[in-house]
């Protein structure tokens, strides 16, 4: 049981880290079963980054939910009274929801649930897929138990994609977008009668009944996606993009824009809190072709709250200062270079990236992503301590600081070539009379 909170400890960042102590101390105050579940723990067993930490409790998880935001000063981001569940951003940045263990009745496809209370174990014999229907004990007494009934860990090492019932894609078709998002997103392969399932749903039209709500919230989760050029793509290709847009497909799909996008994204460290609002940067890449009417359209139709339009449609302007300062002839040293950009929005960060035409903006970005910030990730805290610095302290940040500057700013050692090696010194002749044949 150790293991997986090993692992799971190896993966979470410290902000995340936090979220999960402060989740389950609250649920033992409370006296209920707390589990980690969903994407958290399919992305830990596949070696992915942790985007979202999800928690589900057996009881009311939107009562936890406004106990936590109380006590850690989270904003409740949206809530849900009939899943009892609600969606928070904690002040560290980090996401997290809290829902009630439940069971979904559908009554046709597409339709509003029944939902019910249920124990955690029900609740993952009702979800989508299987390597989404994994749980992970924070209880004191099972503390890292696993809990798995339909065999997920086992389709993550095969690397195959599997509904968990016969009626998975039919009861709730937005998960036919679901299927082509972990399918390109994790290079799995669809079992067969999950592609069966899904030839069935799409030739019976199914993908028409998803709600704007559903089809907003599957968006969000594609802006988070690494390869989100090769998730546009096959969502293209499967006609499924036109969903978001009628004007999402042709030459009015910015595939090169996403390619630079993708590419962008990956070059971003591991670990690194890179304050990266992915969904504002995402729309204004993939609607860049569109008219003012189609995006317009697009915030209509989907409901697109007025917080995510400025973050998508005025991101140029909040990057104008940003790009002075990168600019600026003061910016002599590598670390007056990180300094100013590691106090920026990351989505504004990639987006200079992308769009800036001054080169000299471009090459800082990239010194900034593939040398300074991994550079900086070497000083660590045993490092500060020896300064004589108490974690949580202002001395403690400034000591930080001035340590990752001294190794940004330190010129390279020069490696001196080794000494020339002096070859031996020929051997003498050998006399010719040792070989001389003796007169008889």
């Amino acid at each position: 049981m150790g293991d997986y909170m090993f692992m799971l400890e190896s993966h979470l960042s410290p902000g995340q880290s936090h979220v999960l102590n402060q989740v389950r101390t609250a649920a033992s105050e409370a006296g209920i079963n707390v589990f980690l579940t969903g994407g958290a723990l399919r992305d830990m067993l596949v070696g992915l980054p942790i985007i979202d930490v999800d928690f589900t409790v057996e009881g009311n998880g939107l009562k936890l939910a406004k106990a936590v935001a109380a006590q850690s000063g989270a904003e409740i981001l949206e809530e849900d009274e009939i899943r009892k569940g609600a969606k928070l951003r904690f002040p560290s940045g980090v996401l997290a929801t809290i829902s009630m263990a439940r069971q979904e009745k559908f009554a046709k496809p597409g339709s509003k649930p029944h939902v019910q209370p249920a124990t955690i174990h029900e609740d993952l014999r009702g979800r989508d897929f299987t390597i989404n229907s994994i749980a992970l004990s924070l209880n004191p007494a099972s503390r890292g138990l696993l809990l798995d009934p339909n065999n997920g860990v086992g389709d993550i090492a095969q690397k195959e994609l599997r509904a968990v019932t016969s009626f998975t894609l039919y009861d709730d078709p937005i998960r036919l977008l679901r299927l082509q998002r972990f399918k390109v997103g994790l290079g799995f392969t669809v079992a067969e009668r999950t592609l069966a399932q899904y030839v069935n749903a799409r030739e019976a039209g199914l993908e028409k009944r998803i709600t704007p709500q559903l089809l907003l919230e599957e968006l969000r989760h594609i802006s988070n996606a690494q390869n989100i050029a090769d998730l546009v793509k096959a969502l293209d290709d499967e006609k499924l993009l036109t969903l978001f847009s009628p004007g999402l497909t042709g030459p009015q799909l910015n595939m090169p824009g996403l390619l630079k996008l993708q590419k962008a994204k990956q070059m971003i460290p591991h670990g690194v809190d890179f304050r990266l609002s992915n969904f504002g940067l995402f729309l204004n890449v993939l609607t860049e072709k569109l008219s003012i009417t189609e995006k317009a359209d697009l915030v209509r139709s989907l409901g697109v709250d007025d917080t995510t339009v400025e973050q998508w449609q005025k991101l140029d302007a909040r990057s104008k200062k940003l790009e002075k300062e990168l600019k600026s002839a003061k910016l002599q040293k590598p670390s007056h270079i990180y300094q100013v950009l590691i106090k920026a929005p990351g989505d504004q960060v990639l987006f200079l990236l992308l769009k800036s035409s001054e080169r000299l903006v471009q090459d800082r970005i990239k010194n900034y992503l593939q040398k300074y910030l991994p550079a900086s990730q070497e000083v660590t805290d045993g490092e500060v301590l020896a300064a004589g610095a108490q974690p949580g302290t202002p001395k403690f940040e400034k000591a930080k600081a001035e340590l990752i500057a001294a190794r940004l700013d330190a010129r390279p050692k020069k490696v001196q070539p080794p000494p020339p090696v002096e070859a031996p010194p020929p051997a003498p002749p050998m006399p010719t009379h040792a070989f001389a044949r003796k007169s008889g």
